[in-house]
């Protein structure tokens, strides 16, 4: 089964004088992204691959003279895995400096390399897509909304990396999640950021893994492994870059009242959370179903927003007595408060967080409405 992306037509971003940045996590579709599109484009590209020795030594030269020969009798270069290649953002800068009629494409598992490479030597020269794990919007094309609830259950366990999605059974579900959650999900940390060992850095996802919907205490963290909060920051930090997981931040104009310097995390994929904490159970034997729902919800809205170019700041809310609010979308000058509940039940806003925020709307979303929240 092929599934349409949301991005299938790149040639809306191809424009000269600008490079086509395109992030995301490692096996989300990027590679078939670009074959798919370089299968029907009218452009005579080059098609290369960041891993080229090579390639490496070519860029890392900065030379717009071997570039400009590299490059000749070709309008539109395609460099996969890019962020391997060391400089990449001067030797993209010099290109489009001095070949105003080519269009580039870069792709990248690694935002922390990557987007380091590029921020600068490309500013105002870039335009920048991340591609994201299956979004229930793209599965419209193949799905109705019957079937999307339907299968709720599957993507709540087995997440929605394409090549899952399309896996015949579930043993060959947990199998391709079990080898991607392995060394292989740290490939670009470990040669990166010249970390030895992966064992430390999965055992700090499975601890966040456990967390997801609560706040974070770095120091806690640190004292259940055996090492110190910057450490922990530092690795952290690289899970987020390299889009294992994400955070969300506490919302307050109450600084007294309300809680801000903690964050929540939550992975991108959460098949690839369950294969971190290695549990594949149905719904109905779980004690982690809330927080699966949590992590689906605002996961699935933050395809949404990127997407359909919805524009606003997420952030959750609570307070110090505990009151809080799943998730706030600072949108337009105006504050949307969502919780989110497993269960049909009803569900009163936080007094306080309505007296704080009389301009806030306030919305619990569920199994028998959260479509019209993703979708």
């Amino acid at each position: 089964m092929k599934i349409s992306r949301y991005y299938d037509n790149l040639e809306q971003f191809l424009k000269p004088g600008k490079a086509l940045i395109i992030y995301g996590p490692r096996q989300v579709g990027k590679t078939t992204l670009i074959n798919s599109f370089l299968n029907k484009t009218k452009y005579k590209y080059r098609l290369e691959s960041g891993e080229d020795i090579r390639l490496q030594q070519l860029f890392s030269l900065n030379d717009i003279s071997k570039l400009k020969e590299f490059i000749y009798g070709y309008q539109l270069l395609v460099i996969d895995e890019a962020q391997n290649i060391k400089n990449i953002g001067l030797a993209l800068k010099l290109m489009v400096d001095h070949i105003p009629d080519l269009r580039i494409i870069a792709t990248g598992s690694s935002s922390f390399e990557l987007a380091g490479q590029v921020g600068e030597p490309l500013t105002g020269r870039k335009i920048t897509l991340t591609l994201y794990p299956i979004a229930q919007l793209e599965l419209m094309e193949q799905y109705n909304l019957y079937d999307l609830k339907n299968n709720l259950e599957d993507y709540l366990v087995f997440g929605l990396y394409p090549e899952v999605l399309t896996a015949h059974s579930k043993d060959e579900k947990k199998r391709l999640l079990n080898d991607l959650s392995g060394s292989y999900m740290f490939k670009d940390i470990l040669e990166l950021d010249r970390i030895k060992s992966s064992k430390l850095l999965l055992d700090l996802l499975r601890l966040l893994a456990f967390q997801i919907g609560n706040e974070v205490s770095l120091s806690e963290l640190g004292k259940q492994l055996g090492i110190d909060a910057k450490t922990i920051k530092r690795y952290i930090d690289l899970f987020e870059k390299s889009f294992i997981i994400f955070n969300l931040r506490g919302y307050s104009r109450n600084l007294r009242k309300e809680i801000t310097k903690k964050s929540k995390y939550f992975f991108y994929d959460l098949g690839l959370r369950n294969a971190v904490i290695s549990n594949f159970n149905s719904l109905e034997i779980r004690n982690d179903v809330g927080m699966l729902w949590e992590n689906f919800l605002i996961i699935e809205r933050i395809k949404k927003r990127a997407y359909k170019q919805i524009y606003g700041n997420p952030y959750f809310w609570r307070t110090w007595t505990q009151k809080e609010v799943d998730l706030i979308e600072e949108r337009d000058g105006k504050l949307f408060g969502y919780e989110f509940k497993w269960k049909d039940k009803k569900v009163k806003p936080p007094k306080e967080f309505l007296e704080t925020y009389k301009e806030a709307t306030f919305t619990v979303i569920n199994p028998s409405n959260f479509q019209d929240f993703i979708l």
